[in-house]
């Protein structure tokens, strides 16, 4: 399911609650509630930190996988976002980090067709623990995305890459 925004706030509102009946509609109930704060985090991110062109909207693609739900942002920015370590005194910047806890590490960014760059999230029923347990060992998950040994994901062939290594995203 592919959705456009106007890159605002009632954006993030509005892509959560397309989620969390297209969650319904898949029988996935189990991962809305990370689900939508992930989608939350990373629609945030896209409005206001990629500073896409005037006029271009975001998108938001959401993949229903055996087991959860692949979560895309799209949006025409040239910066990538990156992890940072907030201080106890900031009220923001830790929305990567959660996206990592929740996930399991099942995140990356990807160029794209076009302008600017996608933001991938990957939910699953078993939440981010089961994410967490396969950081750093080789295999494939159950998307087809290779994760090599050192935690490095390669994601289907696409160009993705993400370090399994909490706070770094690869090129």
């Amino acid at each position: 399911m592919v959705k456009t925004w106007p890159p605002t706030p009632l954006s993030v509102g509005r892509a959560r609650r397309l989620l969390a009946v297209q969650l319904a509609a898949w029988d996935l109930r189990q991962v809305v509630d990370d689900a939508e704060l992930v989608v939350s985090e990373l629609v945030t991110n896209a409005i206001a930190h990629a500073h896409p062109p005037v006029g271009r909207l975001i998108a938001t693609r959401f993949e229903r996988l055996a087991d959860g739900v692949r979560i895309e942002v799209h949006d025409a920015g040239g910066s990538k976002p990156r992890p940072r370590r907030a201080s106890t005194e900031e009220e923001s910047g830790r929305g990567l980090e959660l996206v990592d806890a929740l996930t399991g590490g099942a995140w990356g960014v990807s160029d794209r067709d076009g302008p600017g760059k996608l933001v991938w999230a990957v939910c699953t029923v078993s939440g981010g623990e089961a994410g967490a347990s396969r950081r750093g060992e080789a295999g494939v998950d159950g998307r087809g995305d290779v994760r090599a040994g050192g935690g490095e994901v390669r994601d289907g062939g696409r160009g993705d890459v993400r370090s399994g290594r909490r706070g770094e995203v690869g090129p």
